[in-house]
């Protein structure tokens, strides 16, 4: 099992290729999937320890910061570069970030905290942002800020509230939860195919004329996804936790991205972010695979 998990993005990618008119089929599925990877991960984690840490509050500076410097930067060149580097930065990190966090050796509370919170932020500065751009001036800040509210809330408040209820009036539900919670794992694996999937088809069906376009995305997308695993890491290591400050900066909810994109700014803009899934999942399975060499090599001392 340990030898294998690096495999899961490579083997995500190639089903994602053959497969993906028919996986595309199934993304309905998966806020189902990322409901239970997040009922898993909150059975094991206890309300009393949400708190906004330093750590938290310097990821989202990042966020909020940078996201909107980035587009005034670039939008003098390409209002549609500049566009994908606003939503590249500041989608919302990924309600399966635990997952992969936890494999690393990241603090569950830590970077369960940041699931929630860095959420409900991105919730609110994105309307705004959207709103001072003025891509699409009939959407309000307030119409855009309950839109976004309704796609992440589901996800996100529905599982917490089930397990604190759980915690609450079935403790032993909660055990069991807890003692499996490494099928957490291939449920995401599951997810991953299937957002893979999304990507590949979305990135064949885009226009024929802008090949050069979405390279040019794919490039901007590819350096801004290890800018962000670099800066993270360099974050949270001030605090004693790299990987949560790694995986919480640059660990991206890319499907969301797309969405935003689609909605709020120019489409073409959303190759950013489906570009984006592609490389940090392949970031992603390097450093498992990494991690799980070290892992063996220290049983056989």
């Amino acid at each position: 099992m340990l030898r294998h998990r690096s495999l899961v993005f490579p083997i995500a990618i190639v089903l994602g290729v053959l497969f993906h008119r028919y996986l595309v089929v199934l993304k309905f599925l998966t806020p189902c999937f990322i409901f239970c990877i997040l009922l898993l991960s909150f059975s094991a984690f206890q309300i009393k320890n949400l708190k906004f840490k330093g750590l938290n509050m310097w990821l989202l500076i990042f966020q909020i910061v940078v996201s909107i410097s980035a587009y005034y930067l670039f939008r003098r060149r390409s209002e549609l570069l500049a566009q994908g580097f606003l939503i590249g930065i500041i989608c919302p990190v990924a309600a399966s970030v635990s997952v992969v966090a936890c494999i690393l050796g990241a603090n569950r509370e830590t970077i369960t905290s940041y699931t929630l919170i860095g959420n409900l932020a991105v919730a609110i500065v994105a309307p705004l942002y959207f709103t001072i751009i003025g891509v699409h001036p009939e959407y309000t800040f307030w119409y855009s800020f309950l839109m976004i509210l309704a796609k992440l809330a589901p996800i996100l408040v529905l599982p917490l509230i089930v397990a604190l209820l759980l915690q609450r009036f079935a403790p032993k539900v909660t055990n069991v939860l807890v003692r499996y919670n490494w099928i957490s794992f291939y449920i995401w694996a599951v997810t991953l195919t299937i957002v893979i999937g999304q990507t590949i088809d979305y990135i064949f069906n885009s226009s024929r004329d802008q090949t050069v376009t979405i390279l040019v995305l794919a490039a901007a997308s590819m350096i801004t996804c290890f800018i962000q695993f670099a800066v993270g890491r360099w974050i949270g290591k001030k605090y004693g936790d790299t990987v949560s400050g790694g995986q919480g900066l640059a660990q991206k909810n890319a499907a969301m991205g797309v969405w935003m994109a689609t909605i709020y700014l120019n489409p073409l803009a959303s190759v950013f972010p489906a570009c984006y899934s592609v490389w940090q999942n392949v970031f992603n399975s390097w450093q498992i695979y990494r991690h799980d060499k070290k892992e063996r090599e220290k049983k056989k001392l």
